[in-house]
């Protein structure tokens, strides 16, 4: 058994430096105005144990200790919170990874950190963070959730995004097994505030410790008849000599009846889950897989389209041609799921114009139009078969010209009813052979999209933040568009400058709906893919005025879909809703079936007689 990973312990007492803080926190409740200056004075005047800065967290751990129960926490926390942009979008993301496992997929353009879950560096700062709790999914949850608690951040809506490989390719008892304690991590959090509390990330002693895996993948010699050993063997040939290491180890199985017990009490714990993101391949889903994630409780699902040219994919080993992809995406649509596509440029075999056209395709193909999309060129890890490749003079990457062109394309293509997460992947420059090492690629494209005179319309360009909102300046604005035979419709209430501050994704099933993807819940009714609110997280009771999330936008949002519903012919609207928001729409009518909630839709007016 490896050693007892110590946990990092926080030893900061406010009661022992109760004069300063309370100086600091004073002066800050006083101000009639507070910007990130007069911050930084007061910490000059009042210096921690008289030399050094009070960090933002110890800030807001110093109110709530000298003023617990105050009314003016939020006002002060407000003030001083670290980051609010990491909230802002209406939900707080708790990412967590999954154990190193083998994967399906042979992409040579895929990194091969064997300490790592498949296409994960052990750099990056998500993958730190799972390292340092061995991907412990209780661990990570907590550790998260406990962060952003103690820099300010309201957790009481909590989306859920499990990374690692190709998550389809877990057995079933530790997928289960994984999302049940990251469940447990939420219902518990309100137990580990305060002082006295109990701290579960104590006294952990992990199954195996993959840090100790010292062998790499040489990506120059994973050519197809090299004798260089591969991602998958090492990891399998590590799993086989530390059973702790495999899935199927001890404590890291559950059944259905756990998972929904644990589900249930998430329904009004104080950190509800609002929302659950799992990834996979194309390849690996069907209507099985499908009704697994959402029995699991996933409400979108994060899939690698990559390219939308059969050659392309083929060249790089990706194991499928886009005729999986259109079938995975349609198969997601029909029941339900939000769809963020992953999308790449710069893959063997292509060219910035035919990025540009195939980045065009994604959206004028009515089998895809993703709601979300991640655009993540192609860099070179050493760890990656690519670097035969590059080696031999047979791919190269784009210099900082065409990967601006190709960014710039793609930020302007993208229509109203899509989200552009990312635009760039997240790798540090260290592990980069040769590619882009500009970290804030996107604000450099962005600059370029302003600067040529072109509007990008996509959701995230136009999110309306943190900015206090006026319900009488906003107004509905709906699009429609064909979308897997079906018809989608996205209502969205904007400000007159096309600010969004929230919407809905409504899909119109077509009668021609293929059986097999139909689940039996869902025949002859219309769907409710996503309600989203934006604005800082606030507290689910909180009504702060103005902020978006609380004037009633989504309740409205959901009137108007039921009545387009109607209208269309519709006699009920199933809603994929997640654990945390069940109660929410069953306030609106809803009822609860097997995997979704259910209502009848507003019928359509009666005609005025003669």
């Amino acid at each position: 058994m490896a050693a007892t990973i110590a946990p990092k312990r926080y030893s900061f007492e406010p009661e022992e430096h109760a004069a300063e803080l309370d100086a600091i926190i004073g002066a800050i409740e006083r101000a009639s105005r507070f910007e990130a200056g007069d911050l930084e004075n007061l910490l000059r005047r009042h210096p921690k144990d008289g030399k050094g800065f009070f960090s933002k967290s110890e800030l807001i751990r110093g109110y709530r200790a000298l003023r617990p129960g105050s009314a003016k926490e939020q006002t002060f926390v407000d003030r001083v919170r670290m980051k609010p942009v990491r909230t802002r979008s209406g939900v707080a993301p708790v990412t967590v990874l999954t154990k190193p496992y083998p994967c399906p997929g042979r992409c040579i353009f895929c990194p091969s950190d064997v300490r790592m879950p498949k296409s994960y560096l052990s750099s990056e700062p998500g993958a730190q963070r799972a390292a340092e709790h061995q991907f412990d999914p209780f661990r990570q949850t907590l550790s998260r959730l406990r962060s952003f608690h103690h820099t300010g951040h309201a957790v009481d809506k909590v989306e859920l995004i499990v990374l690692g490989g190709t998550w389809s390719s877990y057995p079933d008892g530790y997928r289960i097994w994984f999302v049940l304690r990251c469940f447990e991590a939420m219902n518990r959090f309100s137990e580990t505030l305060g002082p006295g509390a109990p701290d579960p990330l104590e006294h952990f002693e992990p199954e195996v410790d993959f840090r100790e895996l010292d062998e790499t993948v040489e990506g120059v010699l994973l050519t197809p008849n090299a004798r260089a050993l591969s991602y998958n063997q090492v990891v399998s040939g590590w799993t086989a000599a530390h059973p702790g290491a495999a899935p199927q180890a001890r404590r890291q199985v559950a059944d259905w009846a756990e998972l929904e017990a644990v589900q249930q009490e998430n329904e009004t714990a104080a950190a509800r889950c609002v929302g659950v993101s799992l990834e996979t391949r194309p390849d690996c889903l069907d209507r099985a897989e499908a009704l697994f994630m959402r029995r699991l409780g996933a409400t979108k699902v994060q899939i690698g389209v990559q390219s939308m040219d059969d050659d392309v994919l083929a060249l790089n080993g990706r194991g499928h041609d886009v005729a999986r992809t259109r079938r995975a995406v349609g198969l997601l649509r029909r029941m339900g799921f939000k769809i963020q596509a992953h999308w790449m440029p710069n893959l063997l075999g292509s060219t910035p114009a035919k990025d540009r056209d195939d980045f065009d395709r994604l959206f004028e193909d009515p089998d895809l139009r993703p709601d979300e999309l991640k655009v993540y060129p192609c860099s070179l890890i050493e760890s990656a078969e690519l670097m035969a490749y590059y080696r031999r003079g047979d791919w190269r990457p784009y210099d900082r010209d065409e990967l601006l062109d190709v960014l710039v394309h793609s930020l302007g293509a993208t229509p109203r009813y899509c989200r552009l997460t990312r635009v760039i992947r997240d790798i540090p420059g260290t592990d980069i052979v040769t590619g882009n090492r500009t970290t804030n690629m996107r604000q450099v494209a962005e600059a370029a999209v302003a600067g040529r005179g072109i509007v990008c319309r996509d959701i995230r360009a136009r999110e309306i933040g943190g900015r206090r909102v006026d319900p009488g300046e906003l107004r509905m604005r709906r699009t429609d568009y064909e979308a897997a035979s079906g018809s989608e419709v996205f209502l969205e209430f904007v400000t007159g400058e096309d600010r969004i501050a929230g919407f809905l994704r409504l899909r119109l099933p077509a009668d021609s709906e293929p059986t097999e993807s139909v689940v039996a819940e869902l025949e002859g009714a219309a769907i409710i893919r996503e309600v989203h609110v934006y604005g800082a997280v606030v507290g689910l009771g909180d009504r702060g005025e103005g902020r978006s999330q609380h004037v009633g936008l989504g309740r409205r949002l959901i009137a108007e879909a039921l009545g387009v519903a109607g209208r269309a012919g519709f006699e009920s609207v199933a809603v994929i809703s997640s654990v945390g928001t069940r109660e929410y729409y069953r306030r609106l009518g809803f009822a609860d079936g097997e995997l979704y909630q259910h209502r009848a839709a507003e019928p359509p007016p009666e005609e005025a007689g003669p």
